[in-house]
């Protein structure tokens, strides 16, 4: 977890978690356990719908977190299941090699 790529990305989802926490507290009134429940509701695209923004704001707010929100989430599963998948072909590949037999034809 060293990687620039995945510090960016862990960066980029806690800023867009964190000021959308805040956004909706200040804007649509909401506790900060709310607002924060809102945000990553909305960002996993669970959508409960027991807190709906009712300002023009927070209405705009919540497209605009959902189209950033869900492009973040959906970079950060491509990535690790890149990730994971590379890990398990690269374990295949050297549990291959140790069970493979000389070939017979090489040898005299």
């Amino acid at each position: 977890m060293t990687q620039p790529k995945y510090r960016v990305l862990l960066g980029l989802a806690g800023s867009i978690i964190g000021l959308s926490t805040i956004f909706f507290h200040f804007v649509e009134g909401w506790g900060w356990v709310d607002a924060y429940f809102f945000t990553v509701v909305t960002i996993s695209t669970v959508g409960y719908g027991n807190f709906v923004p009712v300002t023009v704001l927070g209405k705009l707010g919540t497209t605009v977190l959902i189209f950033l929100g869900i492009g973040v989430v959906a970079v950060a599963l491509n990535l690790f299941g890149s990730e994971l998948v590379s890990a398990r072909m690269a374990k295949l590949e050297r549990r291959a090699k140790k069970t493979k037999k000389p070939d017979s034809s090489q040898t005299q």
